[in-house]
């Protein structure tokens, strides 16, 4: 469950949000990745140490580059969950509406 909050605090923030969504196209240098941001180099460097402890990115030394790419199986892990989380409302939620359905049925014909 660790992991788990590790990945959603990361995730937490549109602009590591937003670098997963454009990391989930293909690999990219970190000044790839700062370009659409308004923000320092630095900043962004402390963005991708967020998402690299979180285990969602890796990254390689290209050159005098750096190359980060997706680890989607950390995603995986958390859609995982997300699903499991969401079937069981729906579960609960399906059961409801048949315990409602079911006393109104009851209490229309207590009417009649």
């Amino acid at each position: 469950m660790q992991n788990l909050d590790t990945t959603f605090a990361a995730l937490a923030d549109p602009t590591r949000r937003a670098i997963v969504a454009r990391l989930a196209q293909g690999s990219a240098t970190v000044n790839e990745l700062a370009e659409p941001f308004d923000i320092s180099l630095p900043a962004i460097s402390r963005h991708l140490k967020v998402l690299e402890n979180a285990n969602l990115i890796r990254r390689e030394v290209e050159a005098q580059k750096r190359r980060c790419h997706l680890r989607a199986e950390t995603l995986k892990d958390a859609s995982d969950w997300l699903e499991e989380t969401r079937a069981f409302w729906l579960q609960r939620l399906n059961a409801l509406e048949a315990y409602l359905d079911e006393t109104r049925r009851t209490e229309d014909k207590s009417h009649e």
